[in-house]
């Protein structure tokens, strides 16, 4: 049978017809029309003043911790349950990340967490120089209590949205909490240009400055000057040109993806020892990938029987994101609380999401489960 893939891209005659008038305009080279209307697009849908398009989610990530001021030998509170890509953009700048548990009841980085141990922080002098949330498999942090926390100890907030364009808390946007917000369009993501990110922000000079690190940090002379370290992180005109195609989709695939997950919830939730992550009741999220907890005593057999029964089918799913206090890379780091986290990917498996999912292979999926 033809391969069941977890969250592949979807494109169409939209993104083939814009790609082709980018490459017939001849704007090949980074930069151009497209980038500039990506940019602008984005910015109204997420109704947020400024939008940099960027190579990558994690350049965007880079740049915008380097814009709050985070460098080398600071410490940053960043959550322990996500991609390695969050707590390595701290990295770059020489900084440690401290990994803060998540919360069972939304899957996302703990506000109580957060608020003790900046309490404890602060009696101490040492503060950390900024807080990361993520948006967790397209939901968003609970960002009322944490902005709270932010603006009483005078810390910036950056949010990693990556995994969340589309998604909502309490009526407002992912990505326009804190000093910047970051997305991206990685192949596996709700709209992809291939490879690619975005870094949003309200200030005119967060952004202002973030174009120029992206362009090697070039000052406006006819030759190449330059007054200080940049990075070669811009998107390129033909990779915008599929992202401002996949961005019109944006909705469609949001209304697919949650039908999928609520396919899955009616066919799955009634079983013994299964359960689904909690959909907190303050948002909405853009559901990009299901993902289930599989209690091996009341279901009978654990997390790992199940993916290999879907893999022995072609079928792609895959452990939830192992906590990165548990990652070797980050074995000396510190840690606040971790139970939770682990809890979930001991358990946690997510299940094929895509937009072009079809019923039929859902129900194979479906089947699959139920026969273990």
């Amino acid at each position: 049978m033809n391969r069941i893939y977890l969250s592949p891209p979807e494109v169409g005659a939209e993104e083939r017809r814009m790609l082709l008038e980018a490459f017939d305009s001849n704007w090949i080279a980074p930069l151009g029309p497209d980038v500039d209307a990506f940019e602008r697009e984005f910015a109204e849908r997420i109704d947020i003043g400024h939008a940099v398009a960027l190579s990558s989610g994690t350049a965007a990530l880079h740049l915008a911790l380097l814009l709050v001021g985070v460098g080398p030998g600071d410490e940053v509170l960043v959550p322990s349950f996500t991609f390695v890509a969050t707590a390595n953009a701290v990295c770059y700048l020489g900084a440690r990340p401290v990994f803060v548990d998540c919360s069972s009841s939304t899957w996302n980085i703990d506000p109580e967490l957060v608020a003790a141990e900046l309490e404890d922080r602060a009696r101490h002098g040492r503060l950390p120089r900024a807080v990361v949330t993520v948006d967790l498999y397209g939901q968003t942090a609970e960002y009322d209590p944490l902005l709270a926390l932010c603006e009483k100890y005078g810390i910036p907030l950056v949010e990693d949205a990556a995994e969340a364009l589309g998604s909502t808390y309490r009526g407002k946007a992912a990505g326009r909490f804190g000093a910047a917000g970051v997305f991206s369009f990685n192949g596996n993501k709700i709209i992809t240009t291939s490879g690619g990110g975005m870094l949003v922000t309200s200030s005119a000079e967060l952004a202002e400055r973030a174009r120029y690190l992206a362009t090697q940090a070039r000052d406006p002379f006819p030759h190449y000057e330059h007054s200080a370290i940049g990075f070669n992180y811009r998107l390129s005109n033909l990779l915008a040109a599929v992202g401002r195609a996949q961005l019109r989709g944006l909705d469609s695939r949001i209304v697919r993806r949650r039908r999928i997950n609520r396919s899955y919830r009616a066919a799955l939730g009634h079983l013994p020892g299964i359960s689904f992550m909690p959909i907190a009741d303050y948002g909405e999220p853009n559901y990009w990938l299901t993902c289930i907890l599989i209690d091996p005593d009341e279901f009978g057999v654990d997390r790992e029987v199940v993916r290999i029964a879907l893999e022995a089918r072609n079928i792609e799913s895959r452990p939830t994101w192992k906590p990165l206090h548990l990652q070797p890379v980050f074995a000396d780091s510190a840690v606040v609380g971790g139970s939770v986290s682990a809890s979930i990917f001991d358990q946690g498996l997510c299940l094929p999401s895509g937009s072009a999912l079809g019923n039929a292979d859902l129900e194979r999926i479906v089947d699959i489960i139920r026969e273990q």
